[in-house]
């Protein structure tokens, strides 16, 4: 009996640090970095400010090099092909990429990425592959937003069907206001994150529980045979 109680307290114990964990510990393989945030959610802890990005493509002939400018923390990558921009008359095209200062909630739209302005010196006659990082301690974007300002209306330019872990691609052939998010009137689907990411590990430490007490019973009953078969063999 004693070794039940000890099993049972270790149950107990086990279920207690799982539910004060930081969340995203059980979450599996998490982003290479924790993310930086303008205005960072209360489980987010610590936190660093978002960084910037610039490039200078060369263009020879005409043709602007391929080339992909990124922030200095890699929250953000944008991709241009070959003569992506129009660069008559430029030896050079410069392409910024600026967070947002401020955090806007447009009504419908729940973003959970920073909001970040990408500007450049030349108009893109190609398509450009943007790419947005997120955190592991939010629910799964479903679509890319575009607004010309923060003010105007936002609108989805959609996402694409693969994309490497807590990252999320898209393509434009225009510059302006950047956020990863989805429809706040229907969450993401398959999305385990609630309130921060902690209902998945209290699930996977309630099953623990449940498993480690159904055992318990059983292991009671096998010592007791155990004892039982002992003192019959005394007693011969």
């Amino acid at each position: 009996m004693r070794r039940a109680a000890l099993l049972a307290a270790a149950a107990t114990f086990y279920a207690v640090a799982a539910w004060m964990v930081a969340p995203g510990f059980y979450d599996g393989f998490g982003p290479p970095q924790p993310y930086n945030w303008t205005c960072p959610p209360p489980q987010a802890g610590a936190n660093v400010k978002p960084g910037s990005g610039h490039l200078d493509i060369k263009v020879v002939g005409s043709v602007s090099d391929a080339n992909s400018a990124f922030t200095n923390d890699g929250q953000v990558v944008i991709g241009f092909l070959p003569g992506a921009f129009d660069a008559t008359g430029k030896t050079t095209i410069s392409v910024d990429i600026t967070p947002l200062s401020t955090c806007p909630q447009p009504a419908g739209i729940r973003f959970v990425t920073n909001v970040y302005q990408i500007t450049a010196t030349a108009p893109l006659v190609k398509p450009a592959n943007l790419v947005l990082r997120y955190s592991n301690l939010v629910p799964p974007p479903t679509d890319v937003y575009f607004a010309s300002d923060p003010a105007a209306p936002w609108k989805s330019i959609g996402a694409a069907q693969q994309a490497q872990p807590f990252t999320i691609d898209t393509s434009t052939r225009s510059y302006g206001y950047f956020a990863a998010g989805y429809s706040s009137a229907s969450p993401p689907p398959g999305a385990v994150s609630v309130g921060g990411g902690q209902v998945l590990p209290i699930v996977v430490a309630v099953l623990i529980v449940l498993v480690i007490l159904a055992g318990i019973p059983l292991a009671v009953l096998r010592r007791r045979q155990s004892r039982g078969e002992v003192e019959k063999e005394d007693e011969v």
